[in-house]
């Protein structure tokens, strides 16, 4: 089916319309950009460098940070150009293109974040077979499938968005290209493209959560039954306390946004909430990361010790 578009661009109306907070917000969200860089580049140079974090739960925690790293490159750049700019256009093509990223690769956190949680079900209620069961093999292949799978999930949302008909205003209230947004903007039935937001991007959304939830349930459950020692039970949990942290900041502002009708939300809601996910979270990964884990925070200050 051919693109019926006649729009060739589109205006993003940014985080706000007053002129005189751009530059505050430019060198605001420049330094937190930064911070995400630094943060989970010095992390994914710590897993891959130190041979003591050669291990499942650090292998998975390289990916997330290499996600975080890419997931705020797609938004974040671009919004940085436009608080500096008049005109702050983006091609038909560049905003499909944002789209399908975005959602590429937060719906591979997501998923990502599940197969963690998976991760220290196994490490905490079945030590013996940890190894055999979270083998180099099978880490790489969940790693693997995770990214294919949101891949295809983001491709089927940007190829169904782009033949839709835009053919009135291209004034996108928001910072970046997102589904809801370009729904609102679509002439003709939607019908189809709204059920898949809801139905497909909210099972990407809810299912990993709740398995998520269903995993640190049953620990918690196994280690009251099982463990007697409070100090035992004190370090399994401070274990998976940094994860949950990152698991309820990353889904909460995500159900909120992609459960709710498209018809039924606030656009400088839908904007708070996104640079909740979108900016905070990725600001936040590395520092809770290596603030409430020691073998990240040693690890860390031994490679920093023998490069500088």
């Amino acid at each position: 089916m051919p693109n019926q578009t006649s729009v060739t661009e589109f205006l993003l109306l940014g985080v706000t319309d007053i002129q005189e907070l751009q530059p505050l917000l430019f060198v605001l969200f420049l330094a937190i950009y930064l911070v995400i860089m630094a943060g989970n580049g010095a992390i994914l140079m710590v897993v891959i460098s130190e041979p003591r974090l050669h291990s499942p739960m650090y292998f998975f925690l390289g990916n997330l940070s290499c996600l975080d790293i890419c997931y705020s490159t797609v938004t974040l750049p671009k919004m940085l150009k436009n608080f500096l700019s008049s005109h702050k256009a983006i091609s038909f093509w560049g905003c499909i293109s944002q789209l399908h990223f975005f959602h590429f690769l937060g719906s591979t956190e997501a998923l990502l974040l599940a197969v963690m949680a998976f991760d220290r079900f196994v490490a905490i209620c079945k030590p013996l077979c940890y190894t055999l069961i979270m083998n180099p093999r099978v880490c790489t292949q969940m790693a693997v499938t995770v990214w294919i799978i949101g891949f295809f999930h983001a491709l089927l949302h940007s190829v169904m968005t782009s033949h839709l008909n835009f053919c009135g205003s291209n004034y996108i209230h928001h910072f970046f290209c997102d589904i809801k947004s370009l729904l609102k903007l679509a002439c003709g039935n939607i019908e189809l493209n709204q059920w898949l937001l809801n139905t497909v991007t909210g099972t990407m959304a809810m299912g990993p959560f709740f398995l998520t939830l269903l995993s640190y349930g049953y620990i918690i459950t196994h280690l009251s039954f099982k463990t007697h020692s409070c100090s035992m039970l004190h370090k399994a949990l401070s274990t998976c306390a940094s994860h949950f942290m990152v698991v309820v900041l990353f889904f909460a502002p995500v159900v909120f946004t992609y459960i709710r009708p498209t018809s039924g939300s606030s656009m400088d809601q839908d904007r708070i909430i996104a640079i909740m996910y979108s900016v905070v979270t990725p600001v936040l990964n590395p520092l809770i990361y290596t603030l409430r884990n020691k073998q990240v925070k040693v690890a860390l200050n031994w490679v920093i010790r023998r490069r500088f």
